[in-house]
């Protein structure tokens, strides 16, 4: 059969990790609502002790980050970090499944964070070793397509289950159960990718030369910021449009979801248009983008107060150009760092991304709470305080620009396409 036109052109190897991270995110999509509400209304914990719990989680993902960069670049490898990472965050799925109490509870905590924290240097790691710079937008955007995928079909699946059922247990059993099919998949299929490193070198030595690159670092301030507008989304938006707009939940669900399946829609169209830009042009579009919806969440604010515009369509407007800020920062941030790393370092360069987005995901969720705890008008100048800071994201991004080395520094060719 002949293959289309359009369809990435990529080594078997990414589109098995494509169908490892689509199980395995179905997986986290079925847990990824239900978590907080089991264990409060159904297990008997208090919020504080969810919330302790669930900071708990994130330090064990920093401290997994950090030694998983190492580990991937060191006599480890990119496989056998991620089998591992996987092994124990399986073990994290099954013990919320056994947890009755809060010890259990913030044990299965500590098991998931550390597995989390171990996966995803490696994971963006394998992807770099196995693509040309030319075909990493694409193959960072097929995965980015993978988890959202998987995220939508996993929360649909979980609230038929739910509903049909009630049994919360088994959601994080299947969540347990997807974590070891992508170990599976990732034991009989995927080769290690690494380049050959001495077995001498210390367990953390490339994080010298990582913390002393200048534009990783550079970047690493403007991707703190880009993280925590993505926290919004998940955190202070639903709230602020439940709330703060009157837009009923039912109605807020279908946005959100529409919102996925755009996302699903344009990630890999977005990500070969992408091929024709730097990768700062990327990402400042992204940033003009996060700007722009930001202004149309607040403006669905207003229309609410003033009833003169449907707020229901204008917060419907904020999610579509927000889905394209997602798909544009998406492949351009990882791409970027992948070009910057020396091949024998990815996984401690790809580390530090991801340490961006424990960051991001920490504070923007605080900001958020706190902003929306206040009264109305302030409530409401959170999404100005974000379009604000879209402009000092510019100029982060603008000196990027000038201090990137030549050979990261310029648009990747279009891909080569059968007539």
């Amino acid at each position: 059969m002949r293959i289309p036109s359009w369809w990435p052109k990529l080594s078997f190897q990414v589109w098995l990790i494509f169908i490892g991270r689509l199980l395995s995110q179905t997986g986290t999509g079925f847990t990824l609502f239900y978590a907080t509400l089991f264990f409060v209304n159904r297990v008997g914990l208090t919020a504080t002790q969810v919330g302790l719990g669930l900071g708990v989680m994130a330090f064990a993902g920093v401290f997994g980050r950090i030694l998983g960069g190492s580990m991937a670049d060191g006599s480890w490898g990119r496989r056998s970090t991620l089998i591992l990472s996987l092994s124990i965050s399986a073990v994290g799925s099954f013990g919320f499944a056994l947890s009755y109490e809060f010890w259990s509870f913030a044990l299965a905590n500590v098991a998931a964070g550390l597995g989390q924290g171990l996966y995803w240097p490696p994971a963006e790691a394998i992807v770099a070793d196995l693509t040309t710079r030319e075909q990493r937008n694409e193959a960072y955007a097929l995965n980015r397509l993978g988890d959202s995928l998987g995220l939508s079909l996993g929360v649909a699946m979980a609230s038929t289950l739910v509903a049909l059922t009630g049994a919360y247990r088994l959601l994080f059993v299947i969540d347990g159960v997807t974590f070891l099919i992508f170990l599976a998949v990732l034991w009989f299929f995927i080769r290690e990718t690494r380049a050959t490193c001495s077995a001498t070198e210390p367990v953390l030595a490339g994080w010298k030369t990582a913390l002393g690159d200048r534009s990783l670092l550079v970047f690493g301030l403007s991707n703190i910021l880009f993280t925590t507008y993505i926290a919004q989304l998940s955190s202070s938006m639903p709230l602020y449009f439940r709330n703060r707009v009157g837009i009923p939940e039912v109605q807020i669900g279908i946005l959100f979801a529409l919102h996925g399946a755009l996302i699903a829609l344009l990630q890999m169209p977005v990500a070969r248009w992408l091929n024709r830009r730097t990768r700062v042009q990327g990402l400042q579009g992204s940033a003009l983008m996060w700007g722009v919806g930001f202004l149309l969440v607040w403006l669905s604010g207003l229309a609410a107060g003033l009833g003169t515009v449907p707020a229901l369509g204008m917060a419907a407007l904020a999610l579509m150009v927000l889905s394209l800020a997602l798909v544009s920062y998406n492949p351009s941030a990882s791409a970027l760092v992948a070009d910057l790393a020396p091949d024998h370092l990815r996984g401690v360069y790809l580390s530090v991304n991801s340490l961006c987005w424990a960051a991001g995901f920490a504070v923007g969720p605080m900001i958020g709470g706190m902003a929306l705890d206040l009264p109305q008008p302030w409530a409401s100048g959170l999404w100005v305080f974000w379009v604000i800071s879209v402009g000092l994201v510019l100029g982060i991004l603008g000196f990027l620009n000038r201090i990137l080395p030549c050979k990261v520094n310029r648009a990747t060719a279009p891909l080569v396409m059968e007539p």
